[in-house]
């Protein structure tokens, strides 16, 4: 911040309003994409991590980053940060209940991480009612589907082997299960960190530019929302990401979002 108050001789306080705006246009932007409905997403889901405030272990640190990102247009609807535990995941599986809600196909693969489909099970489940007898069984939300890959070798292992891709949990029986497994990855996301270590400093390896409070590393993630989903044309859509999803029909520039009015 420093840096960029010397190079375009603005003071540092200048910076943080503008930070603070985006912030807030964060929220209003996101809201207005949760209004439209859509007929089918995939959506990718994974961490990166990065230091704050002091070097601990990973596992300490609050400076987990998850993404969500919807795999065709490259719209990311959810960049959350914090410590990697149940409470964050729950506010990122949140949004997902929010989407199964907006869309009648909804698909979510993960690269090896279980807690996303066993948190999404815990809030956007309902119970299949067969007339037979029982206890109704528990299954995801009819036209919600997730897909986790199983890491790690089992080549040395005796015994059954476990499938290369498989669900967490059951999914409703009338769920359209139209989906290969050379289509389940989260390669599009991990290509995403690439370019976030590469553009955002918070993220840079090796490097003093590390935030000093999780609250910093959310309102720079929340400014690179914003940037990324309105105002930048990703290099592979060729279109910014918003008008790739429907939710805008052409991308703002940085005065208009400067514009919009927040109540």
């Amino acid at each position: 911040m420093n840096a960029t108050a010397r190079v375009f001789d603005v003071a540092k306080n200048t910076i943080l309003d503008w930070e603070c705006k985006f912030f807030d246009l964060h929220n209003v932007l996101f809201i207005y994409a949760l209004t439209h409905q859509f007929l089918k997403l995939v959506i990718e889901g994974d961490e990166v991590y990065t230091r704050v405030n002091s070097n601990v272990p990973a596992d300490k640190s609050p400076g987990w980053t998850i993404l969500l990102m919807e795999r065709a247009s490259r719209f990311i609807w959810e960049l959350k940060c914090g410590r990697k535990d149940e409470r964050l995941f729950k506010k990122v599986i949140g949004t997902l209940e929010k989407l199964a809600n907006k869309t009648q196909d909804l698909t979510i693969l993960t690269d090896g991480e279980r807690r996303y489909g066993n948190t999404l099970f815990g809030i956007c489940f309902e119970i299949v009612k067969n007339g037979k007898r029982g206890r109704p069984k528990k299954t995801l939300k009819k036209g919600v589907k997730a897909r986790v890959k199983n890491k790690g070798s089992q080549a040395h292992k005796k015994g059954r082997k476990r499938p290369k891709y498989q669900s967490p949990w059951a999914e409703h029986p009338e769920t359209n299960q139209e989906l290969e497994n050379k289509d389940i990855h989260a390669n599009h996301a991990e290509a995403f960190f690439s370019s976030l270590r590469r553009r955002c400093s918070a993220f840079r390896r090796r490097t003093n530019t590390y935030p000093k409070l999780t609250s910093a590393l959310q309102r720079t993630l929340h400014v690179y929302w914003v940037v990324h989903n309105f105002v930048r044309v990703h290099f592979t859509t060729k279109q910014v990401p918003a008008v790739a999803l429907g939710v805008i029909s052409s991308g703002l520039s940085i005065d208009e979002l400067f514009q919009i009015q927040l109540s």
